[in-house]
Parts: C-alpha cells; sequence; structure tokens
C-alpha cells in the first residue's frame, strides 16, 4: 500500500450483505470500520457486538459523526440515493451498493452533490479488482485475443424468493435481474472493453405474482413490478457489440457467464459475481482452450476492495476505479435497455466512460497500488 493512514469508514445498513464488509474492512489496513447504524438500531447493536465495532448509531448520528470519513451505503436500492446525497451533505464520501441509484434522477443527483461538496463517489461491484477479471484484462491489453469484437453474458436463474429472506424488493421499482445482477456483467464487460454508447432490448416480465419459499416468509406473494427477462444489444463506443441476457424467469441453462471474441481468438470469463475462477483462452491457431494462470490477487471474497481503493485514491489525489460515474453509466445502459424495449428502438446513451486503471500486478492480498 502506498499509503497506509488509515481512513475512518462508516456503515449504513446491517443487512443481509453486510457481513462480508464488516469481515473485510479488517483486512485492509488503511481503512477501519468505527461505526454502523441501521433503521433498527438492535440490528445495527448486533452487527457492532458480532464484528467488534465501536459504535452502533442510528442513521441521523452516524452522519453527524465527525469520526466517520467514508460512509459504506449498504441500504436497499430504493434508499441508495437519498442516503448517498445525505452523507455526502454531511461531508462524508460515499460508496454504495449496486446500482447506484434505480432512476437516472436520483443517480445524477448523487454525482452532483458530490461535486457540490468536494467529495468522492464509489459505487459497487467491485470484483472487477479480482484476481480472473484482472487477468482477462491483462490479457486483453497483452493482445492475446487481439482487438475485442464482441462479447457475450448470461445471467440466468429463478430469481431470489427460495432462498433470500426479504426478497420482495427484487420484484420491485429498482429491482429485477437487470438491475440486481447486471452491474456486474456490464462493470465486467467495461473493464475489458470500455464504455458503452448505444443500447437496445427486448424485456418482459413473465410470471405476475412471485411466491416466497424461504423460512422467514414462506407462503407470502410478492407482486412483480419489474421486468424479470431482458435481452440487450449493447454498442460499445470502440465498436465491439455486445449481448446480455438476465432472467429470473430461466430454471436451467448452459451458457457460459461471459465470452469475449477477439480478432485473434477468445476468450471465457468467469462469472462477474465472484472474484475468482477458471480464465481460458483459445486463438486461432489452437485446438483446445487454454487454462490461464492468474497473474493477479484477489481471487477469493474481497468485497470492500473497493472502499479501500477509494480511501486509498483520496489520499494519494488519483481517480479511483469503482467510481460514481462508472456506476452511472452502468445505470444509464440498464435503464437504457428497458426503455429501448417500451420504446422499441435504439437508445444513445448521454453518459460515457473509459475503462477503470487496470490493477498492478505483485500486490500482497492487503494492498491496492
Amino acid at each position: 500500500m502506498a499509503n497506509l493512514e488509515t481512513t475512518k469508514v462508516g456503515i449504513i445498513g446491517c443487512g443481509n450483505i453486510s457481513g462480508i464488509y464488516f469481515e473485510n474492512g479488517k483486512r485492509f489496513k488503511n481503512i477501519e470500520i468505527v461505526a454502523c447504524a441501521d433503521m433498527l438500531l438492535d440490528r445495527a447493536k448486533a452487527k457492532a457486538d458480532e464484528h467488534g465495532v465501536p459504535k452502533a448509531l442510528t442513521v441521523d448520528q452516524i452522519l453527524a459523526d465527525t469520526d466517520v470519513e467514508i460512509i459504506v451505503n449498504l441500504t436497499i436500492p430504493k434508499a441508495h440515493a437519498d442516503v448517498a446525497v445525505a452523507s455526502l451533505e454531511n461531508g462524508k464520501h460515499v460508496y454504495g451498493e449496486k446500482p447506484l441509484a434505480i432512476n437516472r434522477k436520483d443517480g445524477k443527483r448523487i454525482v452532483q452533490a458530490a461535486l457540490a461538496n468536494g467529495l468522492r463517489v464509489g459505487s459497487a461491484p467491485d470484483t472487477f479488482f479480482g484476481g480472473s477479471h484482472q487477468t482477462c484484462r491483462k490479457l486483453i491489453d497483452d493482445g492475446e485475443i487481439g482487438e475485442p469484437i464482441a462479447a457475450t453474458g448470461f445471467m440466468l436463474g429463478h430469481g431470489h424468493e427460495s432462498w433470500h429472506p426479504d426478497p420482495g424488493f427484487y420484484y420491485a421499482e429498482g429491482g429485477g435481474p437487470m438491475l440486481d445482477m447486471g452491474p456486474y456483467y456490464l462493470t465486467a464487460l467495461i473493464n475489458l472493453i470500455g464504455g458503452v454508447k448505444r443500447v437496445s432490448g427486448s424485456a418482459r416480465a413473465t410470471f405476475a405474482e412471485r411466491t416466497i419459499t424461504s423460512k422467514q416468509k414462506h407462503g407470502e406473494v410478492i407482486k412483480v413490478e419489474t421486468p424479470t427477462h431482458l435481452a440487450a444489444t449493447l454498442d460499445f463506443a470502440n465498436g465491439a457489440i455486445g449481448t446480455l441476457v438476465t432472467s429470473f424467469d430461466v430454471w436451467s441453462h448452459t451458457h457460459s457467464n461471459i465470452e469475449v471474441y477477439g480478432t485473434e481468438g477468445s476468450m471465457l470469463v468467469p462469472d462477474p459475481n465472484g472474484f475468482g475462477g477458471v480464465v481460458k483462452v483459445r486463438r486461432h491457431d489452437e485446438k483446445e482452450w487454454r487454462e490461464v494462470p492468474l497473474t493477479h490477487g484477489y481471487a477469493g471474497n474481497s468485497r470492500g476492495v473497493g472502499v479501500a481503493d477509494m480511501a486509498s485514491a483520496i489520499k494519494e489525489s488519483r481517480p479511483h476505479r469503482a467510481s460514481g460515474d462508472l456506476g452511472y453509466h452502468v445505470l444509464d445502459i440498464m435503464l437504457g435497455v428497458i426503455d429501448a424495449s417500451a420504446e422499441s428502438k435504439y437508445l444513445e446513451l448521454d453518459s460515457i466512460v473509459g475503462r477503470p486503471a487496470a490493477v498492478p500486478t505483485g500486490l500482497a492480498e492487503d494492498e491496492i497500488d
């Protein structure tokens, strides 16, 4: 780590995803989780006790706490924008779970609040920091498959009601497979290929209702308010064409997570919801797929590395990788696909980003740069 000065972090939202952030907050030497908050104070107290966090607070208290420099926003998607803007207006940088917001207006509100207050916005996912995805990035940068000309991505399953303790928000506005899982796939593709300039797509909600079969709310019925099967066409700024299908309506399939096709060969990219996995390449002059050893660390579950990278970037006055601009571009793409389906046309995107900086090779598991 180039700068070991510790940045104090507070977490808002102590639900299902928070555990890995609390755990991994202990591994990075440049951040320290000093407080947590939740709408349910007892839940914040339980997480603080479990993970040795000094302060369990209300949301208002953590926003006013002068020790906290970065807020990690782990609330439900509908609350992302209000919590992010409140954090920024209280003088704190903010890093949020995906998606950045559930609509463009709120996404812009977050980015503009950061600019107005001279602060940073970060947005999950940070899985593209992972060893497998950075290996794929290096292979592309080294010309292993030539110039990328196309890519495919498939996230197909049958929803969260069978396992998630409270799955209702996955089927409300701001949910669905595109806004829930699309950020992993789109961020991975942007890391490999670059930004997207134009989108089209088709979307449908196959089932009007879903019945919860997980233990806590077994038997409750959810009304579906968002598309649950979406097929997108993505025109990247560099000319590559992408196909992305996300679904909560599919029982089984045989598709790869992500494949990238270049002028000299093809690449199999592991699940972008994880940090590791097997990378395979097959060039035009090879008869079989070839497994490529990982060139980077962070192959285990490293959620929170984006927070550590943002903290390091703030101290070093450099761009952070999981940026608000990247998060907004991903949001713009996803909403563009839904809008394109509704309007039966291609949509040109207003936002554009370049690829985030590649992660250097040779880092230890607790280092950033």
